[in-house]
């Protein structure tokens, strides 16, 4: 299996650290680099450049982690943040851009406000990528059903 680089998309959301994981381990097995993104989602009532402080702040606090934990990994990363209209086409235009040989990316079955439409994404992902895609999907709760 050709595994050379990998997109891993964080968001905030708590499978973050199993995406990060599985990437690390695959990148440090393969001598794989990461490619990190996080998309901030721009709505279309703004300019795609605006400034959007927290969000801003809130993605390079999280691609500093995934630095620190490739860092520590001794896997080889890269980060971008990027600003976009639909977080799906943005995971996969910078796929197509860089090349990579597979897309690491978290789901969830709970929707909070806070974690855009990262279904939509993975759904947009798994359809349109030219590579492979992992998804990382946290699990059940306890109870054994689905977070509503």
């Amino acid at each position: 299996m050709k595994l050379e680089k990998l997109l891993v998309a964080v968001t905030g959301a708590s499978t973050d650290r199993d995406v990060l994981l599985l990437a690390t381990t695959l990148a440090r097995r393969l001598n794989a680099t990461i490619y990190a993104i996080y998309v901030i989602e721009v709505k279309r009532s703004l300019p795609i450049n605006a400034e959007i402080r927290s969000e801003m702040e809130r993605g390079e606090g999280l691609l500093d982690w995934v630095e620190q934990v490739c860092e520590e990994a001794q896997v080889p990363v890269e980060t971008e943040l990027l600003q976009a209209r639909e977080i799906g086409p943005a995971i996969v235009d910078e796929a197509v851009e860089r090349g990579v040989d597979a897309i690491c990316i978290g789901i969830s079955h709970r929707r909070r406000a806070d974690e855009g439409e990262l279904g939509a994404a993975a759904v947009y992902v798994v359809k349109n990528a030219p590579c492979r895609v992992w998804l990382c999907r946290e699990p059940f709760p306890s109870n054994g059903t689905a977070a509503r």
